[in-house]
């Protein structure tokens, strides 16, 4: 397997090593033929392809999970890298590479994170929102530390939902520390649970699409109703509920960025800004890490579809 990830290559360069096919989607070409977009990943990221004259085999055997050997190589399709494939075959029993091989995870390891997460909790002063906040987190623990943030744009990795979270926990505190006068046990609490419904949204952490719960509900109305049943199972009726509850509600900011309702409350405010923050800081730095000094980065369709220039002084 090639040490060197499939985003590491530059524009004319030959491809010849193993990826993992995270997608695979049937559609018809000008001419009538059907053909396969699909999207391959390592460690380094993705990067889509299209393998032309698709026959139903082609479609049966090319499938989500699949490790492939691909012949091919990189070229410019509009803005954006595009692998040309060439060949491509399955991998055959004698070559050693495994599914872990191609999956990007969290820069931390689980066990850190947790212990970080459990920390904040523990800081809490508020009885109720520290009740409600270490249920759900027990209640989901596994897959919270398992799953990514998002299926595309940010922390799309294994373990990005937690990490996303440690990320947004760091910097609530340093926030705060500058304006005393927010109330960190809200903040806190309505950081850990803000995508907590992902958890149900999602499949997974490999391949992650949609569930159908995802679909029709969304993590939003998922974390809403989780908070509400956690109170009822705890036995708490404080304003707090309705506060958690308002928290997740507003966490998108407006109602075009999929937000049920405007932040009306201050540690609702912050949340929002923290969570696009830590989210953009997330893309920028996945995008500009591909790019050479000197050079614009690919168009970033969450920011407004900019390239993002990175200066030439910059290692």
């Amino acid at each position: 397997m090639d040490k060197k990830g499939v985003l590491h290559y530059d524009v004319g360069d030959q491809f010849d090593s193993h990826l993992l096919i995270k997608s695979s989607a049937r559609a018809m070409a000008s001419n009538g033929k059907p053909f396969l977009t699909l999207i391959f990943q390592d460690k380094s990221g993705e990067i889509e392809a299209k393998l032309w004259d698709a026959t139903d085999a082609d479609e049966q055997i090319y499938q989500p999970e699949t490790i492939v050997k691909i012949n091919g190589d990189i070229q410019n399709y509009r803005g954006r890298m595009q692998l040309r494939i060439r060949q491509i075959k399955l991998v055959s029993q004698e070559e050693s590479v495994r599914l872990s091989d191609f999956i990007e995870t969290a820069p931390l390891e689980s066990e850190e994170m947790q212990a970080k997460i459990n920390q904040y909790i523990f800081d809490m002063k508020n009885p109720n929102i520290q009740r409600i906040t270490r249920h759900l987190v027990k209640k989901h623990q596994k897959a919270f530390f398992e799953y990514p943030a998002a299926t595309k744009n940010h922390h799309e990795f294994v373990s990005g939902l937690a990490y996303h979270v440690v990320s947004m926990l760091d910097l609530a505190k340093a926030i705060a520390g500058l304006y005393p006068s927010l109330d960190t046990d809200l903040l806190y609490g309505g950081i850990i649970l803000h995508d907590l419904g992902k958890v149900q949204e999602l499949s997974g952490p490999i391949s992650t699409t949609y569930t159908v719960e995802g679909n029709l509900l969304g993590h939003i109305t998922i974390m809403v109703n989780e908070i509400g049943k956690a109170a009822d199972e705890l036995g708490i009726k404080g304003e707090e509920v309705m506060i958690l509850q308002h928290l997740v509600l507003s966490h998108h900011g407006k109602a075009e960025w999929g937000s049920p309702k405007a932040p009306l409350i201050k540690e609702a405010e912050i949340l929002h800004y923290i969570d696009n923050l830590d989210a953009k800081m997330n893309m920028l730095d996945r995008a500009l890490e591909r790019v050479k000094p000197g050079e614009f980065s690919e168009r970033i369709f969450p920011l407004e579809n900019r390239s993002f220039y990175k200066p030439s002084f910059h290692k």
